[in-house]
Protein backbone atom coordinates (compact mmCIF):
# COMPACT_ATOMS: atom_id res chain seq x y z
CA UNK A 1 0.00 0.00 0.00
CA UNK A 2 1.56 3.22 -0.71
CA UNK A 3 2.38 6.15 1.54
CA UNK A 4 -0.18 8.44 0.05
CA UNK A 5 -3.37 5.99 0.26
CA UNK A 6 -2.37 5.56 4.07
CA UNK A 7 -2.62 9.08 5.02
CA UNK A 8 -6.06 8.93 3.19
CA UNK A 9 -6.87 6.25 5.76
CA UNK A 10 -6.14 8.28 8.80
CA UNK A 11 -8.27 10.87 8.19
CA UNK A 12 -11.80 9.48 7.08
CA UNK A 13 -13.04 11.74 3.79
CA UNK A 14 -16.01 12.41 5.33
CA UNK A 15 -18.11 12.13 8.57
CA UNK A 16 -21.71 12.12 9.77
CA UNK A 17 -21.47 16.35 10.19
CA UNK A 18 -20.77 16.78 6.87
CA UNK A 19 -23.68 15.46 5.03
CA UNK A 20 -26.58 17.45 5.02
CA UNK A 21 -30.32 14.71 4.86
CA UNK A 22 -33.32 16.55 3.37
CA UNK A 23 -31.46 19.59 1.86
CA UNK A 24 -33.14 22.39 0.66
CA UNK A 25 -31.03 24.00 -2.31
CA UNK A 26 -31.94 26.98 -4.74
CA UNK A 27 -29.39 25.73 -7.17
CA UNK A 28 -26.31 23.94 -7.70
CA UNK A 29 -24.42 26.87 -6.08
CA UNK A 30 -26.71 27.16 -3.23
CA UNK A 31 -26.31 23.02 -2.84
CA UNK A 32 -22.26 23.95 -3.05
CA UNK A 33 -22.24 26.71 -0.88
CA UNK A 34 -24.42 24.89 1.63
CA UNK A 35 -21.62 21.95 1.99
CA UNK A 36 -18.72 24.14 1.54
CA UNK A 37 -20.27 25.81 4.93
CA UNK A 38 -20.03 22.34 6.60
CA UNK A 39 -16.44 21.19 5.38
CA UNK A 40 -15.25 24.97 6.67
CA UNK A 41 -17.14 24.65 9.94
CA UNK A 42 -15.01 21.27 9.98
CA UNK A 43 -11.56 22.83 9.73
CA UNK A 44 -11.36 21.18 6.23
CA UNK A 45 -10.96 24.28 4.46
CA UNK A 46 -9.82 27.82 5.49
CA UNK A 47 -11.53 30.42 3.62
CA UNK A 48 -14.91 29.87 2.53
CA UNK A 49 -15.66 32.33 -0.29
CA UNK A 50 -12.10 31.69 -1.82
CA UNK A 51 -12.78 27.77 -2.20
CA UNK A 52 -16.53 28.71 -3.51
CA UNK A 53 -15.15 30.69 -6.10
CA UNK A 54 -12.92 28.35 -7.30
CA UNK A 55 -15.67 25.56 -7.27
CA UNK A 56 -17.93 27.67 -9.02
CA UNK A 57 -15.40 28.35 -11.84
CA UNK A 58 -14.53 25.19 -12.49
CA UNK A 59 -18.59 24.14 -12.57
CA UNK A 60 -18.38 26.83 -15.67
CA UNK A 61 -15.02 24.94 -16.96
CA UNK A 62 -17.16 21.69 -17.60
CA UNK A 63 -20.51 20.53 -15.91
CA UNK A 64 -20.05 17.82 -12.76
CA UNK A 65 -23.43 16.31 -13.51
CA UNK A 66 -23.01 12.11 -13.50
CA UNK A 67 -25.83 9.55 -15.02
CA UNK A 68 -28.59 8.69 -12.45
CA UNK A 69 -29.18 11.87 -10.71
CA UNK A 70 -25.73 13.03 -9.12
CA UNK A 71 -23.85 16.47 -9.05
CA UNK A 72 -20.05 15.63 -8.13
CA UNK A 73 -18.91 19.52 -8.00
CA UNK A 74 -14.81 19.14 -7.14
CA UNK A 75 -12.17 21.67 -6.49
CA UNK A 76 -8.26 21.27 -5.70
CA UNK A 77 -7.15 24.31 -3.50
CA UNK A 78 -4.48 25.85 -1.44
CA UNK A 79 -7.68 26.33 0.79
CA UNK A 80 -8.10 22.71 1.50
CA UNK A 81 -6.64 21.32 4.27
CA UNK A 82 -7.38 17.91 3.90
CA UNK A 83 -9.15 15.55 1.31
CA UNK A 84 -12.62 15.33 1.99
CA UNK A 85 -16.44 15.02 0.67
CA UNK A 86 -19.61 16.52 1.52
CA UNK A 87 -22.61 15.02 0.66
CA UNK A 88 -25.92 16.67 0.35
CA UNK A 89 -29.51 14.24 -0.25
CA UNK A 90 -32.36 16.75 -1.38
CA UNK A 91 -35.47 16.81 0.00
CA UNK A 92 -38.06 15.17 -1.68
CA UNK A 93 -39.28 17.65 -4.94
CA UNK A 94 -35.73 19.11 -4.97
CA UNK A 95 -33.42 18.59 -7.56
CA UNK A 96 -30.56 20.98 -9.33
CA UNK A 97 -29.25 20.93 -12.58
CA UNK A 98 -25.68 19.95 -12.60
CA UNK A 99 -25.85 19.50 -16.30
CA UNK A 100 -25.52 15.76 -17.10
CA UNK A 101 -27.73 14.51 -19.79
CA UNK A 102 -30.06 12.38 -18.24
CA UNK A 103 -31.12 15.10 -15.46
CA UNK A 104 -31.20 17.26 -12.56
CA UNK A 105 -29.29 16.01 -9.43
CA UNK A 106 -30.72 14.31 -5.97
CA UNK A 107 -27.68 13.59 -4.59
CA UNK A 108 -24.47 16.28 -4.66
CA UNK A 109 -20.82 15.32 -3.24
CA UNK A 110 -18.74 18.09 -3.14
CA UNK A 111 -14.96 17.02 -3.45
CA UNK A 112 -12.51 18.90 -2.07
CA UNK A 113 -8.53 18.36 -2.45
CA UNK A 114 -5.30 20.12 -1.27
CA UNK A 115 -3.87 22.09 -4.12
CA UNK A 116 -0.72 20.16 -4.19
CA UNK A 117 -2.60 16.42 -4.22
CA UNK A 118 -2.80 15.96 -7.77
CA UNK A 119 -2.70 12.38 -7.95
CA UNK A 120 -5.02 11.78 -4.99
CA UNK A 121 -7.64 14.49 -6.01
CA UNK A 122 -7.37 12.15 -8.99
CA UNK A 123 -7.46 8.80 -7.63
CA UNK A 124 -10.11 9.91 -4.99
CA UNK A 125 -12.36 11.66 -7.93
CA UNK A 126 -11.97 7.92 -10.30
CA UNK A 127 -13.23 5.56 -7.42
CA UNK A 128 -15.87 7.79 -6.33
CA UNK A 129 -17.97 8.58 -9.56
CA UNK A 130 -17.39 4.52 -10.22
CA UNK A 131 -19.35 4.09 -7.50
CA UNK A 132 -21.54 6.68 -8.27
CA UNK A 133 -21.86 4.74 -11.43
CA UNK A 134 -23.24 2.01 -9.66
CA UNK A 135 -27.25 2.29 -9.52
CA UNK A 136 -27.67 0.23 -5.90
CA UNK A 137 -24.68 2.52 -4.63
CA UNK A 138 -26.60 5.71 -5.83
CA UNK A 139 -29.99 4.05 -4.15
CA UNK A 140 -28.26 3.03 -0.76
CA UNK A 141 -27.15 7.09 -0.30
CA UNK A 142 -30.32 7.82 -1.43
CA UNK A 143 -32.33 5.63 1.28
CA UNK A 144 -30.57 5.97 4.12
CA UNK A 145 -32.18 8.43 5.50
CA UNK A 146 -28.83 8.59 8.26
CA UNK A 147 -25.80 10.51 8.07
CA UNK A 148 -23.36 8.03 9.66
CA UNK A 149 -25.02 5.56 7.30
CA UNK A 150 -24.37 7.77 4.44
CA UNK A 151 -20.42 8.71 5.57
CA UNK A 152 -19.57 5.37 6.05
CA UNK A 153 -20.81 4.64 2.56
CA UNK A 154 -18.90 7.15 1.18
CA UNK A 155 -15.11 6.23 3.38
CA UNK A 156 -15.59 2.15 2.53
CA UNK A 157 -16.23 3.06 -1.35
CA UNK A 158 -12.86 4.43 -1.29
CA UNK A 159 -10.61 1.97 0.87
CA UNK A 160 -9.67 -0.08 -2.13
CA UNK A 161 -9.17 2.81 -4.40
CA UNK A 162 -5.27 2.49 -4.64
CA UNK A 163 -5.52 -1.12 -5.96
Amino acid sequence: MSQNSLELHDAELTTPDLVILEMEAASKEDATAQLAARLHAAGRISDLRAFLDQVNSREHQMATGLPGGVGLPHARSEYVNQTSIAVGVTRFGYSLDFGAVDGPATLVLLMATPAQSFSEHLEVLATIARSLFKENFRESLRRAHDAEVIAELINSSLVFFDH
